[in-house]
């Protein structure tokens, strides 16, 4: 069944019902009143601090921009891209692209100029939909972009150089166009996160789409009383396919503009939420928050919490801990997944399972999970090997790409590129990327352990390990530390400190400094490695205290 029927049967079930909800906390910072309240009496139409949508107007939305594009030459098979901040045009827009056949294809909204007109071109876009962050960057390449025929713009003071979304989708039928969508079809192109130079055009289809809406209600329960919280970018598959639990159930989702703390737990507290998924930052935050003082537990409504996730990195068991401390009752999950495998979900630890927080998990619903030698063949448990994932979210291909979906698609299984191994109950522990590996003297060392191991210092907010060029050792680990606020530290400190891991791990250089994390949270050590590593090595080299 495509994805597209589930907003179909929230229709039909529950029209009326708050399908949506924005929050732009800047917009209300300095009210007192509810955010709700101020909804009521202070609404700005260009900036709204709140507003919602019904599940029948969703679909209206999505019928409107699906017959629009269709009134403009847009066919079945189509790309359709989205450069868009989260906002409550996000979703409307994207089933609008399926419920006119064509693909949808969301975009990084940290790509650069030069980058859009990359993955556009990749893609093969025919049409680009773009909101008033990215004016600037869109205008350096509109006229320059192979393949695009349409530009429309989302909101208000629309330039010069695109058609307005705003103006057109009000002239278009609200009815569904008659197209047939099958679970063959293709359905959407994400991007990898570009580790490796630009990023990867990932296709997937109806069926893939929708096995991640199975798989997050199966994993996390949700009934149509759960509200979601969601806070990560809607153009990665993790925000959106944990959104689906919502979809798929009928439920309310919350779309909150901002990731401080206070706003965080007001939102819960307001929307009723019962339901988050956070990233690792910014549940240290929260925790750091608390622990300062300045924030009152006491000042919000979050007995309906129930579940708090993570996902998108390895998780600090020492995190998890401090979390109960506060939150005792909350149900603690986490997912593992990858834009290839359709998001969150193929492996995942189960709400059941917080006595084994630190690993990743087992198979998901309807997944296969399988560690191996470069050979292929299944390593004996308790050795590293390269995690393959196999099950209907799989994706169909690296677009453009033979020779990459060469590299990973094996009989059906997906090499993901992460070390793992498993321990004598079959669950799952993530050693860390193969590519982030570092090799020292011949020894291999895994930077998640070194990193795990060091964020249990009271004084470390974030770290990041990678490779450090060497003329001796190859490379050594050198640690990247984020202190938190008002904290001071010595290396000598974390040198001390460091005595706890065997010596063979222990970082031989220390670096104080921010540690640079993607959107959905994922340490960016491509830029640490250029930021450190790339220029002036051998200079570097001279530096390192052997």
């Amino acid at each position: 069944m495509p994805i597209t029927k589930l907003l179909e049967k929230n229709v039909e079930l529950y029209p009326e019902d708050t399908a949506l909800v924005e929050i732009n906390p800047k917009a209300m910072e300095h009210s007192r009143v509810t955010w709700k309240e101020y909804a009521l009496i202070e609404a700005n139409p260009t900036e709204p601090g709140r507003c919602e949508m019904t599940w029948l107007d969703f679909d209206k939305r999505a019928n409107r921009f699906a017959n629009l594009l269709l009134s403009r030459g847009v066919k079945k098979g189509d790309k359709v891209a989205i450069l868009l901040m989260n906002c409550i045009e996000w979703l409307p827009i994207y089933f609008g692209i399926l419920k006119s056949g064509a693909i949808a294809v969301p975009l990084n909204y940290r790509y650069t100029a030069d980058e859009i007109k990359y993955c556009v071109e990749l893609s093969e876009a025919d049409v680009l939909v773009f909101g008033p962050e990215f004016i600037g960057r869109v205008e350096e390449i509109y006229d320059n972009m192979k393949g695009v025929k349409e530009i429309f713009y989302v909101g208000a003071n629309c330039p010069t150089f695109a058609d307005s979304y705003d103006y057109y989708v009000k002239f278009m039928r609200s009815i569904a166009p008659d197209i047939t969508v099958t679970d063959e079809d293709d359905a959407a192109i994400y991007f990898s996160s570009g580790t490796t130079g630009f990023p990867k055009a990932i296709l997937h289809n109806h069926m893939s789409l929708m096995h991640s809406a199975r798989v997050e209600q199966n994993h996390h329960g949700q009934t149509k009383d759960d509200v979601f919280l969601c806070i990560p970018p809607l153009y990665h598959t993790g925000a959106k396919m944990h959104w689906f639990g919502s979809l798929i159930s009928g439920g309310k989702a919350v779309l909150l503009k901002g990731i401080k703390p206070e706003w965080i737990l007001q939102a819960v507290s307001e929307e009723e939420c019962t339901i988050v998924w956070l990233l690792v930052p910014w549940a240290q935050d929260i925790l750091d928050a608390i622990e300062r003082g300045d924030i009152n537990l006491d000042k919000y409504k979050l007995d309906q919490w129930r579940l708090m996730h993570i996902g998108a990195q390895p998780v600090p068991p020492s995190l998890i801990k401090r979390w109960k401390k506060y939150f005792p009752h909350h149900k603690y999950d986490t997912n593992y997944g990858l834009s290839e495998s359709i998001g969150p979900g193929c492996v995942h630890l189960g709400v059941d399972n917080i006595h084994k927080v630190g690993a990743i998990g087992k198979a998901g619903y309807g997944w296969e999970a399988e560690i191996v030698n470069p050979d292929l063949t299944v390593v004996k448990r308790g050795e590293v090997g390269e995690l393959a994932v196999k099950g209907p979210g799989v994706m169909t291909c690296y677009y453009n790409d033979p020779k990459a979906t060469e590299d990973v698609l094996k009989d059906g299984w997906l090499l993901t590129g992460d070390m793992a191994e498993e321990d004598e109950d079959g669950f799952i522990y993530l050693v860390d990327r193969a590519k982030d590996v570092i090799i020292s003297g011949g020894e291999n060392l895994y930077p998640v352990q070194i990193e795990d191991f060091l964020r249990q210092n009271d004084k470390i907010s974030d770290v990041a390990v990678i490779g450090y060029p060497d003329a001796r050792l190859g490379e050594i680990a050198m640690a990247v530390i984020q202190l938190k606020q008002g904290e001071e530290c010595t290396e000598d400190e974390i040198n001390e400190f460091c005595k706890g891991l065997p010596r063979y791990k222990r970082p031989r250089k220390i670096l104080f400094a921010d540690v640079p994390r993607n959107p959905t949270g994922k340490i960016e050590k491509p830029v640490l490695r250029e930021r450190y590593c790339g220029k002036n090595i051998v200079a570097r080299q001279n530096e390192i205290d052997m």
